[in-house]
């Protein structure tokens, strides 16, 4: 007789025990039969204190009531140990929408979750300003750095900036002027949706050291000076748009270096020997993220402000050489090797680590790493070329052409 198996519990919920609702500041009265009855059912409804303010008690006359504590994402932990209860959680808007359902999808799965949005802050700016939703661009500084602002700059743009609290608007007013947009027309919106809406019109550059409700977001009319610092995200930026210190691949050579990355939105770069940052900043500004390496401090430093300035502050920058500095980071879908490259072993543990599809580009000016290129290029195949940009220069009272030193560059595909 065959041995009998003891049978495996199956722990999967029968059905959605937790329940995520986005309420605006019209509270309970704006709610649908949905999230209505969620509440009435709930043994347990979590929410911010201005949240449970909005939800009176006896719509869940059997639930503990959960304030959100500081820090709160320790506590998305506890609420997945809840499992089996009824849970709501109290959200603003759309939950989905830079909001807590898409941190708690990380911890719960898709069968567990029932997400019931509300009106989206974007979407009563949008019909408080008679904007059009698909022409704006949204920058949300709640638990991010504002400064990602400053890749949204161009004349006549319309954005719908996302506050952290009553203090955003000016320090968004300051960056505007500090970018030639101090003329920029800002409209902040205190409290949409409820009854103590407010609309606040003034320029950029009145609205000084202004404080407003912390419940606002910010309408932005970008209108640019004639001096206005405003940069284009086509690859190559000019070389000043960058501080460095000599330490930097012209922008001809840049150019051509992303288009061999190819960025797309979301994709991770490996940027090996950073200098100051170019190349990962520009990656980032094409909608990719990127962790940089530069074990210079003095450098790093320097790519850490050039990254805040150029609108894409949370580039990964650490201060440590490769190869020691490639562990145990995450695998990358490019990698731009920019110095290290003559280190034993760089290119064959960034080759490894690269997912199948993936590119990795290298740059030499030394005949050493040149050398290194060309071995690896025998084992791995790839493409070789040598480029040169020869520049306009004053000689004496007239002009001749100065070249720049040429540039070796390796480029491959993984294959998959």
């Amino acid at each position: 007789m065959p041995a009998r198996t003891a049978a495996v519990p199956d722990l999967r919920p029968a059905r959605p025990w937790l329940t995520v609702v986005g309420i605006g500041e019209d509270g309970f009265e704006g709610l649908g039969p949905q999230a209505r009855a969620a509440l009435a059912e709930a043994e347990v409804v979590v929410g911010g204190e201005r949240h449970l303010a909005l939800t009176p008690v006896e719509a869940s006359p059997r639930a503990e009531r959960r304030a959100w504590p500081s820090p709160m994402l320790p506590f998305l932990d506890v609420i997945a140990g809840w499992r089996g209860r009824d849970v709501v959680v109290l959200a603003s808007g759309d939950p989905l929408f830079y909001g807590v359902a898409a941190t708690l999808l990380a911890r719960v799965s898709r069968d567990e979750i029932v997400v019931l949005p509300a009106l989206t802050s974007v979407q009563l700016a949008c019909a408080a300003m008679l904007w059009p939703a698909a022409e704006i661009r949204v920058v949300s500084a709640c638990g991010r750095p504002f400064e990602r602002l400053a890749l949204e700059l161009f004349d006549g743009a319309r954005i719908v900036l996302l506050s952290a609290d009553g203090t955003t608007p000016a320090a968004a007013a300051a960056l505007l002027a500090a970018h030639g947009c101090g003329d920029s027309r800002l409209t902040v919106l205190e409290r949409l949706g409820g009854t103590n809406v407010r609309a606040v019109p003034m320029a950029a550059r009145d609205v000084g050291g202004l404080t407003f409700d912390p419940l606002n977001v910010v309408a932005i009319e970008v209108v640019a000076s004639s001096e206005a610092a405003l940069l284009p995200l086509t690859p190559g930026l000019p070389d000043d748009a960058f501080a460095h210190d000599g330490q930097i691949p012209r922008r001809e050579i840049r150019a051509l270096t992303l288009a061999r990355l190819a960025p797309t939105p979301g994709a991770l770069l490996w940027d090996i020997g950073a200098g100051s940052g170019s190349i990962g900043i520009e990656w980032m500004r094409g909608g990719g993220c990127a962790i940089a390496l530069e074990p210079r401090p003095d450098r790093a430093a320097r790519a850490r402000e050039n990254a805040a300035r150029l609108g894409v502050p949370d580039l990964d920058l650490r201060e440590a050489a490769a190869p020691e500095g490639l562990a145990g980071l995450p695998r990358p879908d490019a990698v731009f090797v920019g110095g290290g490259a003559t280190a034993e072993r760089v290119l064959d543990i960034c080759w490894a680590a690269l997912k199948p599809g993936g590119r990795l580009a290298a740059n030499a000016v030394t005949l050493e790493t040149e050398g290194r290129l060309v071995a690896f290029r025998a084992v791995h195949g790839g493409d070789l070329v040598r480029l040169q940009a020869t520049y306009a220069d004053p000689v004496g009272r007239m002009t001749g052409w100065r070249p720049a030193m040429p540039v070796t560059q390796f480029a491959a595909v993984k294959p998959r």
